[in-house]
């Protein structure tokens, strides 16, 4: 059954409009074994958009996570975290243009990291650096589960985090709105130490394998590396997050 930390939602309705909503952070989706037809060909099919996995499980197992009630064959596991959307969470956060250049806000934009220990330790590095708020891909994303919760030592619940269709159009409105957007690029020769975060400020990181997606790249504003004196080639994403946002935070907090 479902922990303290998730919830439960059972039918297949009600699952398929979960996996639609882009607000529904959805850990897994349980199948009865043998089911088969055209709606849970849907189901699979939006699991799969989301990036949520799938399992087929005995019947009993079903009846377990429902309680007795009736399923249809299908449950769902959702964090109890919903996610905001772009819009409502850039008003929260400073509403206006004028707003942007007073408070100087710190976003976080995370481009496809698909580990959910790492996403939530890159979120708890974000509380950490008192970051305003998180902005995800809607697919090819870790999901904001209870392992992801669990990662960030509970902090996940302190910050708001919205999903987006499309990060390069996002990146381009944090523009328009007076962000100063900046890459993590390992092959850059600006560094983090070069960068001014004394302004508002949208950090982005890429995901653990590929980085920065190119239209991503191409759409902040610079690229900065992280120095490393030593003979490794990389950092886990989360490593690379703690050292961007907390050089970030340092003028915040002067």
């Amino acid at each position: 059954m479902a922990d303290a930390d998730t919830s439960t939602i059972i039918g297949r309705n009600p699952v398929r409009e979960a996996l639609e909503r882009a607000d529904q952070g959805i850990e897994k989706v349980m199948l009865a074994q043998g089911a088969s037809g055209e709606a849970i060909g849907a189901i699979r099919s939006a699991a799969k958009e989301r990036g949520v996995p799938v399992q087929y499980v005995p019947e009993a197992r079903l009846n377990h996570e429902s309680q007795g009630a009736v399923h249809q064959g299908v449950v769902a596991i959702a964090s109890p975290i919903t996610y905001s959307s772009v819009h409502d969470l850039l008003t929260e956060v400073a509403p206006t243009w004028a707003d942007v250049q007073d408070r100087k806000p710190l976003l976080l934009v995370i481009d496809r990291v698909t580990d959910t220990r790492n996403f939530g330790a890159i979120l708890r590095s974000a509380v950490a650096a008192g970051v305003d708020g998180v902005i995800v891909p809607q697919s090819s994303m870790a999901p904001l589960n209870a392992a992801a919760i669990k990662a960030s030592a509970g902090t996940a619940t302190r910050i708001p985090i919205a999903r987006a269709a499309n990060l390069p159009t996002v990146l381009q409105q944090l523009k328009e709105r007076g962000y100063w957007v900046c890459g993590a690029e390992g092959t850059s020769e600006t560094t983090v130490w070069d960068v001014d975060f004394d302004r508002a400020m949208a950090v982005v990181l890429g995901s653990e394998g590929e980085g920065l997606a190119s239209d991503v790249a191409a759409a902040c504003d610079e690229l900065a590396s992280i120095p490393m004196r030593g003979p490794a080639e990389s950092l886990n994403v989360s490593v690379a997050a703690g050292i961007f946002l907390l050089t970030a935070a340092r003028p915040r907090l002067s």
